[in-house]
């Protein structure tokens, strides 16, 4: 369960810092997001956040695994 967090972290994460980057220095979102749905750039950080935080509980859920 914790991989898949873990895999659902870094693709939000990814998606969110593509977004606030283009919205910040380019003139529109980049990713796949905005194809979708109109998110301000506030959203995108926070997305960015969220994927992190997921990724690193799943990722640290991993190492506990081999045990």
């Amino acid at each position: 369960m914790r991989q898949t967090l873990a895999i659902i972290g870094w693709v939000t994460g990814v998606q969110g810092v593509l977004g606030f980057f283009g919205r910040t220095f380019g003139d529109q979102p980049w990713g796949l997001l905005h194809q979708w749905w109109e998110i301000p750039t506030a959203g995108y950080a926070a997305l960015a956040v969220l994927g992190a935080v997921l990724a690193v509980y799943g990722e640290t859920g991993k190492s506990g695994a081999g045990r």
